[in-house]
């Protein structure tokens, strides 16, 4: 297995997250329906563009989706036109657009909450036969382009534009696609200053390989619009050792602050701002069923929902191929989208209750509410192993370690000590993003040597996986305590807390990376 560790992401070419405009504005402008009075207007001014595949047989339960509605929002890298002018780079750097950002939004028939979830733009996908785009044209060429396995998910967008990411997309989640938003760099810098700037917060200057400090100092800091679109773009930040995932987290903590100054009628009850953010959004977007009526409709049912029931996730991944595709753990991710299609609770949501009790009774309700209404807890908390395991000896067992905090040294500490008592240390770096626990992953039947090493760890818990083949992958979590103790003696019993198994197909992984729109956490 290739290691998770700083070759993540260290490529040349940086691309732009534009679609964190993109998305800040659809979930803003669905909370309120004030703001769609202003769109009636602007309906014309969308380029619109075919990218729906409403009758595919991908789409999981779709009784239970009714009434749902989901928003595929994507932002591309393109080089030609106004992009050029504020530095994305020129068609000489990189000819066409790929899918640089793709965020799954997901709205549930109950109007309960907004969940949001992001997919590595380098994530390895089967590209299904599509048929051939066009970006400088903004159209289908007509021709038709064979499928083929393990590329990148941004590059499914170059060859086969909107329908064909969409295709992949619908298939990975199994969710109904039913509205497509795309933006690129244009309109992204006065879009943010229109609404006076966004206030983020970092725990260390910002400093990105490529485009320099981004942010000098630590601390909550407003940023303009030339800020934040380096803000949202760096990726090759040394500190962050995380390449994709570390962009993707500031992308999400960057929408949840432009949500929240939203919500506070910063930006909904000035007419001047409002009308200067939806101007810049609509003559940069494009999309496919975006009916102004529609979507009115969509947010009257939406102003109650408040930061807290918007929650942003990031697909689980299990580390890169020879390519540096991101490969994906499907299990877990089959298992996060039913818990979206069923209305389960989720990860890090903070739902109101007495919101949540009030659903409406539509046919779609009814079909969740005869779903699996397991709690969270059910869900994801830790459950005793049955099976008995027996301690092996450390010698025979082959670790990596990975960081999973924002401490630095933190995985080559732990390293040290689980050497000191004897287990072989294989490679030490940097996990794909934060983890709140202490995790031991292991793959095929390596059970009795994850436990092993579980037990030298206070607190860990087991989590299978895959792709690890014999080696056993400690996420050292912000829950470690730097204490590493004597392992289980070698043919003992051991009993440990398996806190998620990807052969369960209703539990969620303990390592899935969430961020809440109502937390305020410097991160």
């Amino acid at each position: 297995m290739t290691s998770r560790g700083g070759g993540r992401g260290r490529r040349a070419g940086l691309r732009a997250g534009q679609v964190v405009v993109a998305m800040a504005a659809a979930i803003s402008l669905l909370v309120t329906g004030v703001v769609w009075g202003y769109l009636k207007s602007t309906d014309g001014q969308y380029t619109r563009i075919d990218a729906l595949d409403q009758d595919s047989v991908d789409v999981r339960d779709p009784g239970g989706q009714y009434g749902d509605e989901n928003y595929l929002i994507v932002g591309t890298d393109s080089r030609a036109g106004g992009n050029s002018k504020v530095g994305a780079g020129t068609t000489a750097d990189a000819d066409g657009a790929r899918s640089d950002v793709v965020i799954l939004v997901n709205i549930p028939a109950n109007r309960s909450r907004v969940v949001a979830v992001s997919f590595p733009r380098d994530l390895n996908v089967t590209r299904p036969t599509c048929t051939g785009w066009d970006n400088d044209k903004g159209e289908y060429t007509g021709a038709l382009v064979a499928s083929e396995s393990d590329v990148k998910l941004n590059g499914t967008y170059a060859v086969g534009g909107p329908k064909c990411l969409v295709k992949v997309i619908q298939k990975m989640s199994g969710l109904k696609v039913n509205h497509f938003v795309g933006m690129d760099f244009s309109g992204f810098e006065s879009m943010v200053d229109t609404v006076g700037g966004v206030t983020v917060c970092t725990t260390m200057p910002l400093v990105d390989d490529e485009l320099g400090t981004v942010l000098r100092k630590a601390g909550p800091q407003r940023i303009n619009g030339k800020t934040a679109l380096n803000y949202v773009r760096a990726r090759k930040v040394e500190a962050e050792g995380n390449g994709d995932y570390g962009r993707i987290k500031r992308q999400q903590m960057f929408l949840s602050s432009l949500l929240r100054a939203a919500l506070s009628n910063k930006v909904l009850l000035d007419p001047g701002k409002l009308n200067g953010f939806i101007s810049a959004f609509t003559h940069s977007a494009f999309g496919d069923n975006l009916d102004t009526q529609a979507l009115l409709k969509l947010g009257q049912s939406l102003q109650s929902v408040d930061a807290g029931a918007v929650t942003f996730l990031t697909v689980p991944t299990s580390g890169t191929d020879d390519y540096g595709n991101e490969t994906p753990r499907l299990q877990d991710i089959e298992n996060i989208f039913n818990a979206i299609i069923d209305d389960d609770p989720l990860p890090g949501e903070k739902k109101d209750d007495e919101h949540t009790a009030g659903k409406n009774t539509t046919e779609g309700d009814a079909a969740h509410q005869a779903a699996d209404t397991r709690s969270l807890a059910d869900r994801t908390a830790p459950s005793r192993s049955s099976a008995t395991l027996t301690a092996v000896s450390p010698s025979s067992v082959s670790v990596q370690v990975r960081n999973a905090t924002k401490r630095s040294g933190v995985a080559g500490t732990a390293a040290d000590a689980l050497g000191d008592e004897g287990f072989q240390i294989a490679n030490i770096g940097d996990y794909t993003h934060s983890s709140d626990k202490t995790i031991v992953q292991f793959s095929g039947g390596n059970e009795a040597e994850a436990a092993t090493v579980a037990s030298a760890l206070p607190g860990a818990v087991l989590q299978r996986t895959d792709d690890l083949d014999s080696v056993v992958e400690v996420v050292i979590g912000t829950d470690f305590a730097g204490r590493v103790r004597t392992p289980a003696s070698y043919g003992t019993e051991v009993h440990p807390v398996i806190a998620s198994d990807s052969n369960d197909p209703g539990s969620l992984p303990a390592d899935l990376s969430v961020t809440n729109a109502a937390d305020t956490t410097c991160g």
